[in-house]
């Protein structure tokens, strides 16, 4: 399972999976190719630096962000993400080909809101070692971002005002559930137990009694949206702990043989075109800046992920 976050200039995920795919930070240059199934190629386009792996020299997408300020990421959907026949008339795009295909053409939210509307998601997947995954994603610039969701009938285009995605069940349900949150606060709370009792705190952050602790997706986006909505600081190192407040540890959510854990978190900065993460087993943070590479090449960039533990002795 996996968490997104947009905050101001900053957007980013915790990847939470049992399994690695041996990601790594991907650059893709402005001129290289990207193909697609029934869509026309692109030559050229926004360049993109984001986190995914390739395969037979394909760029396939977790996040990312473009040189333009616009990111994106696809977050695991299983039992509500129906992908489509192609369709006549319409932009027919597989799931793994959204990524490149809205960061490559866009610049806003307001631009993929628009390119989204003559989108269909086809049933294609990428090859037989690489079938569909069931997803939906987050789109996000500086100023806004939304949830787009292949539903059975419809390919649903939310508006984002909490600026957190999880998984399931579909968004409009997460924002109806933070209702019943309304008084958690990160103020000392006020005794509404009763007027005829003395009821006084006896610790600090009793307000937030009631915000979930335990790590399914309905819990995660109510934990990461107290956490973002109350935060008076933008950083770099907020953001990392806001993703922090919803991270996976080994041991607590098992699968089958294996235990779902945060693979990496990640921070795009929207306005420098830096990608910054942190893995599980390296806590330090590690920034690939985009504008430093070559954007007018025609191949791959692709940065090896630094994940040995690497602790700063201070002398």
């Amino acid at each position: 399972m996996c968490t997104a976050v947009h905050f101001n200039k900053y957007f980013g995920r915790n990847l939470d999976l049992e399994i690695t795919y041996g990601e790594k930070v991907l650059i893709t240059p402005e001129n290289f190719p990207l193909t697609f199934r029934q869509m026309p190629r692109l030559d050229t386009h926004q360049a993109i630096i984001g986190m995914g792996i390739v395969v037979d020299n394909y760029p396939l997408y977790f996040d990312g962000v473009n040189k333009a300020g616009l990111a994106m990421a696809g977050l695991n959907f299983p039992h509500n993400a129906c992908y489509m026949p192609p369709c006549h008339g319409a932009d027919n795009l597989a799931p793994f080909e959204l990524i490149p295909y809205i960061l490559g053409k866009c610049e806003t939210v307001k631009e993929a809101k628009k390119l989204l509307t003559r989108i269909n998601i086809i049933d294609t997947p990428f090859s037989k070692e690489f079938p569909n995954t069931p997803l939906h994603w987050m789109i996000a610039d500086k100023e806004s971002s939304i949830v787009v969701e292949p539903l059975r009938h419809d390919l649903k285009i939310y508006e984002n005002p909490v600026g957190v995605l999880t998984n399931n069940p579909a968004f409009d349900y997460h924002l109806t559930n933070l209702s019943n949150y309304m008084n958690a606060t990160s103020d000392e709370p006020e005794n509404r137990f009763s007027d005829k009792i003395n009821l006084a705190p006896y610790s600090r952050g009793m307000g937030g009694i009631g915000i979930p602790g335990d790590l399914s997706s309905a819990s995660r986006f109510v934990r990461a949206a107290f956490t973002l909505l109350n935060s008076k600081e933008e950083s770099l190192s907020q953001f990392f702990h806001i993703l922090t407040s919803v991270e996976q540890q080994k041991g607590c959510v098992r699968v089958g043989d294996k235990y779902e854990y945060t693979l990496y978190s990640s921070c795009c900065d929207m306005e420098k075109g830096i990608y910054y993460y942190t893995t599980y087993e390296n806590r330090r943070i590690t920034a690939v800046n985009i504008n430093k590479a070559d954007l007018s090449s025609t191949k791959l960039t692709v940065f090896p992920l630094e994940e040995s533990e690497d602790i700063f002795e201070q002398k």
